[in-house]
């Protein structure tokens, strides 16, 4: 349990996984705001955490490749974006969930 702290304090350290916290902060305050019902609030979670865990699966990937392979090279770069495109899919798909979601609350 301890060494999961300490990666998700590291994990911190990464500018975009802090960005993805503070929007799901946002979003579970909006939650509450808004009272969502119990199985809206649920998916919100599930997406939230999926986010949030690819965002540290691509940090992850991206410091392994610039461990073992410090210098520039074409196929690494290729790594990088697919695992990036991955957290870029979760956070487009949760934010379509977000908005149907939340947009009956706000209309």
């Amino acid at each position: 349990f301890g060494h999961a702290v300490n990666g998700v304090k590291a994990a911190m350290d990464d500018q975009s996984f802090r960005i993805q916290v503070v929007i799901g902060a946002v979003v579970f305050a909006l939650a509450f705001y808004f009272r969502l019902q119990k199985f809206e609030f649920l998916i919100l979670i599930l997406t939230v955490i999926s986010v949030l865990t690819l965002e540290m699966i691509n940090t992850s990937i991206e410091r392994i490749l610039d461990l073992l392979h410090p210098e520039k090279h074409p196929e690494i770069k290729i790594i990088k974006d697919i695992s990036a495109a991955a957290v870029l899919l979760a956070a487009l798909g949760a934010l379509v969930i977000g908005l149907k979601i939340f947009i009956p609350y706000v209309f």
